[in-house]
């Protein structure tokens, strides 16, 4: 029996269990929200929420406490110095988790566990969106438009469409190589007629 044994297992042993706690909790500190399943942030939202209240303690062993359980210095340093001192004046209730439905997959309850400041959350969101590439229009369509204006023509002149063009083959060279074939006398034979 498991008589005051609280928590989900999810079918998990215990080392696998306290990894993914580690790293679905370091991953909402780092990133402001994250989109999970329902059960595993009911799971994990105690752990942040205590990640959050050492990180608002702000003495060394508040920070290796972190430490052991985040298992990231970068993870730990971004909560002791980004994400703790926005907390400072609520007691309490630093995350929200928000449904959003089923999976396709395999119709798994789905949310998204985020911490309740939105600017925080929003400023991580466009950190990670890349800026649109800025495709620089083609200037050839200007270059016409010049001409015709100093009272040049847009069509080109018959001696540059000429230069232009490649030279078609002479008829001479072609004659050349038809009477070089006949010289040689290798034409194949025709087939002689069965009878």
């Amino acid at each position: 029996m498991r008589h005051a044994r609280a928590g989900k297992k999810l079918g998990r042993d215990s080392a696998h269990r306290k990894a993914l706690y580690s790293n679905l909790a370091g991953a909402l500190i780092e990133h402001g929200r994250i989109k999970t399943t329902v059960t595993k942030a009911k799971a994990v939202k105690p752990h942040v929420e205590h990640m959050i209240t050492l990180g608002r303690r702000g003495d060394l062993h508040a920070r290796r406490q972190a430490t052991a359980f985040l298992r990231s210095r970068d993870v730990v340093h971004k909560l002791f110095t980004d994400v703790a001192p926005l907390f400072k004046d609520r007691p309490g209730g630093y995350t929200r988790i928000i449904k959003i439905g089923t999976r396709p997959g395999d119709s798994a309850e789905m949310a998204y566990i985020e911490l309740v400041d939105e600017e925080y959350v929003a400023t991580q969101r466009e950190e990670r969106t890349p800026d649109p590439v800025v495709v620089p229009e083609p200037e050839t369509a200007d270059e016409p438009e010049a001409a015709v204006a100093e009272g040049g023509t847009e069509e080109p002149s018959e001696d540059e469409a000429a230069s232009d063009e490649e030279p078609a083959a002479e008829p001479d060279e072609v004659s050349d190589t038809a009477d070089a074939v006949s010289d040689t006398g290798d034409e194949p034979e025709a087939p002689a007629a069965k009878s």
